[in-house]
């Protein structure tokens, strides 16, 4: 494994957990698993800045579907329209799910959903898999320890 700083690292996913929120590719779960391992003790604070980065590349995303015009409409995911027309800003609890979540993220914003609770769901969804995902490589991490 290479050997990292603790701050580094955490930059490092910041960046990866905003870059994987955009439609641009990314790894921040590869990334967090590799901060969880060589510096446990960040465990709390990796989780919030994963949380976070992705909530911010999220809302970017939201953003930009915002500036979409109308005439557009046609490029935009129709899985995604129907999820957010059918289940409102509760599909945005999905918004980490790769692909389809980039798409809700854009056509809520398209769709002019609140933005105070979009961003509160892209947070808890964002927050509950980067927790479950950490949880579970740290029992990992012990179990296999021993």
């Amino acid at each position: 494994m290479f050997d990292f700083s603790a701050e580094a690292g955490l930059w490092g996913l910041f960046l990866s957990a905003f870059v994987s929120a955009t439609i641009l590719p990314g790894n921040s779960e590869v990334l967090l698993v590799a901060v969880l391992a060589k510096h446990p003790d960040t465990f709390w604070f990796a989780i919030a800045l994963a949380t976070f980065g992705n909530t911010l590349g999220g809302m970017t995303s939201y953003g930009l579907g915002r500036l979409v015009p109308a005439k557009y409409a046609g490029k935009l995911d129709p899985r995604a329209l129907r999820w957010l027309q059918r289940h409102g800003q509760w599909a945005l609890l999905l918004s980490w799910v790769p692909i389809v979540g980039d798409a809700l993220c854009v056509a809520a914003g398209w769709l002019r959903f609140n933005a105070t609770l979009s961003l509160l769901m892209l947070a808890l969804g964002k927050c509950a898999r980067y927790l479950a995902l950490a949880a579970g490589w740290m029992w990992v991490a012990s179990h296999v320890a021993k």
